[in-house]
C-alpha cells in the first residue's frame, strides 16, 4: 500500500447554497451540508433563521473556548434537545455547577489504577468476541460495524455492571440502542428553536420508544445494583463506585434517578463511539496490508496480552491514534456564547452557537501534512506531535475532555491486538462511505473479509 493511501472522505457541497437546501442537506447528514472550505477556513459564519453559528478551526480560537475560558462557553442547547429524551440531565449535556458536581462524581471510577483493575473484564470481552468472529473466519462478507458494536457493548456491561452481553437485559439494551441510533442524527432542527422541555422535540415516534425502551431498562439494572449495594453484595465494578461516591463537597452521591441519566450517557460514549473507533480501523487495516502485518508482527511479539504489555504495542497505539483523526467518533462540538466575544475582527453577540469540528480541524489542510493520509507513522515525528498539541481532539479537550479518554484508548488497542492476532482482514465489496448519525458511521456499512491467521508467519 502506498504511502498516500487515502480512505473515504465525504462529499463536500457546494460553497453557496440557499437556507432551505442547507437544511435538507442537514437532516440528511451534518457532512452532506458543509462546503470543502471548511478544511481550508480558519473561520466561518453560517446565517440560519433563528440564529447565527460560527464554525471555529483556528486552533487559538480553540484554546481560548475549550481551555482558557470553558465556563464562558457552556454546552449548546441545541445538544440537548436533539439528545435529552435519551439522556436527560447527563453529565454529557449538563452545563455549570450541576455538571461540575457529575464530573466530581465521575472522574475518580476512571483514574488510572481502576482502568487497570477494569482491564481483565475488557479482556475477557476481547476474547468472546474473537471466539463469535472465528465462526465467521471463512472468507464470507462480515459487517463489521454491528460487530464492533457487540464488543464495545460487552465491554460496557462487563466493565460497569459485571455482566455479559449474553444476559438478558444486556442484550435488549444494546439492540434497542442499535435500533436509536440509526433514528436519531446528532442533532434535529427541531432542537434549534429553544423551547420548553414540555414541548415536543418533533422527534419520530419510534426515536421516542426507543429512548423510553432503553431507559426502562437502565432504570431496572440501576435499581438492581442499589439493592445489591444495600445488602454488601454488589460487584466492585464501575457502576458500583460511582453509585457510592459522594461529592466531595456536598458529601451526596447520585440518586437512582440521576444514576440513570448518568449509564444512559457512559453506554452511548462508551459504546457507540468505541465501535465507530473501532470499525474505522479495521476497515483502514484491511485496506493497508502492509500496516496490518506490522500490527500483527508487533502484537506477536509480546509473550501475552496484559495490562502492562500494552505500552509496548506502540505502533498498534499509533494506527487508533490515526484512526481517531481521520475519522472522530463525535464529529462536531457546539458550545453557546455567554458574553460578547470577538473572533478574527467579528463581533459575536451573546448565544451565538460556536460550532468546533474535530472531524475538519483534524483534517485541516493549513494544520497536518496531507492530511487526508492514512500514515500512523506520522505520530514518530515531532511536527506531528506538536499539530496534535492544537488541532487533535477526538475526546474534546480541556475541563470538558470526555472521562473515559483513557478507557476508550486501552480498550482499542487491546481490542485491535486481539483481533489482528487471530484474523487476516481484507475489504469486501464498496468502499464505506463516512456518515454523522450520533457518531461517524458508515452509509451502508463497513464490509470486511476474515480469515483465521496462521500465527507462525505472522
Amino acid at each position: 500500500m502506498s504511502k498516500d493511501f487515502i480512505p473515504p472522505k465525504p462529499m463536500a457541497r457546494a460553497d453557496k447554497v440557499s437556507i432551505l437546501t442547507h437544511i435538507r442537506l442537514f437532516r440528511k447528514d451534518i457532512f452532506a451540508s458543509q462546503p470543502a472550505k471548511l478544511y481550508r477556513a480558519w473561520m466561518a459564519e453560517f446565517r440560519l433563521p433563528f440564529f447565527k453559528s460560527y464554525f471555529i478551526n483556528d486552533p487559538t480560537l480553540v484554546d481560548h473556548i475549550l481551555n482558557k475560558d470553558p465556563d464562558n462557553f457552556p454546552k449548546s442547547e441545541i445538544i440537548k434537545g436533539a439528545l435529552y429524551t435519551l439522556l436527560g440531565d447527563s453529565v454529557f449535556v449538563t452545563n455549570g455547577e450541576i455538571w461540575k458536581r457529575q464530573r466530581r462524581i465521575i472522574d475518580p471510577a476512571f483514574e488510572g489504577g481502576r482502568l487497570r483493575d477494569v482491564f481483565p473484564s475488557m479482556l475477557d470481552a476481547g476474547q468472546a468476541a474473537v471466539a463469535r468472529l472465528d465462526g465467521l473466519a471463512d472468507g464470507r462478507s462480515v459487517e463489521i460495524e454491528e460487530q464492533a458494536s457487540q464488543m464495545a457493548a460487552d465491554i460496557i456491561f462487563r466493565t460497569l455492571f459485571s455482566i455479559p452481553i449474553t444476559d438478558d437485559i444486556a442484550k435488549q439494551v444494546f439492540d434497542k440502542f442499535r435500533e436509536y441510533q440509526r433514528t436519531q442524527p446528532l442533532l434535529n432542527i427541531a432542537s434549534f428553536l429553544k423551547t420548553p422541555k414540555w414541548i415536543p422535540r418533533l422527534q419520530s415516534r419510534r426515536t421516542h420508544q426507543t429512548s423510553a425502551d432503553i431507559r426502562a431498562l437502565l432504570t431496572q439494572l440501576t435499581q438492581d445494583r442499589f439493592a445489591q449495594i444495600k445488602a454488601g453484595t454488589a460487584p466492585d465494578d464501575l457502576a458500583t463506585k460511582i453509585m457510592t461516591t459522594k461529592d466531595p463537597i456536598t458529601g451526596v452521591m447520585f440518586s437512582p434517578d440521576e444514576m440513570v441519566d448518568q449509564v444512559a450517557i457512559f453506554f452511548l460514549a462508551g459504546h457507540e463511539t468505541s465501535a465507530s473507533a473501532l470499525a474505522w480501523t479495521l476497515y483502514l487495516l484491511a485496506v493497508d496490508q502492509g500496516t496490518q502485518d506490522r500490527v500483527a508482527a508487533e502484537v506477536m511479539g509480546i509473550d501475552e496480552l496484559s495490562f502492562a504489555n500494552l505500552s509496548k504495542l506502540r505502533f498498534t497505539r499509533d494506527v487508533f491514534r490515526e484512526a481517531l483523526r481521520l475519522y472522530p467518533p463525535v464529529p462536531m462540538m457546539i458550545r453557546e456564547t455567554l458574553q460578547p466575544e470577538r473572533f478574527r475582527e467579528r463581533e459575536i453577540k451573546v448565544g451565538s452557537q460556536i460550532v468546533l469540528s474535530p472531524w475538519h480541524i483534524q483534517r485541516h489542510e493549513r494544520l497536518w501534512d496531507r492530511p487526508d493520509v492514512f500514515d500512523p507513522d506520522r505520530w514518530k515525528t515531532d511536527e506531528t506531535r506538536a499539530c496534535a498539541r492544537k488541532a487533535y481532539m477526538p475526546f474534546s479537550s480541556g475541563q470538558r475532555v470526555c472521562t473515559g479518554a483513557g478507557f476508550a484508548m486501552i480498550e482499542g488497542v487491546l481490542m485491535l491486538a486481539m483481533i489482528v492476532r487471530a484474523f487476516k482482514l481484507e475489504p469486501s465489496g464498496k468502499a464505506p462511505v463516512p456518515v454523522a448519525h450520533l457518531t461517524v458511521r458508515s452509509k451502508d456499512g463497513i464490509h470486511l473479509k476474515l480469515t483465521k491467521r496462521d500465527v507462525g508467519t505472522s
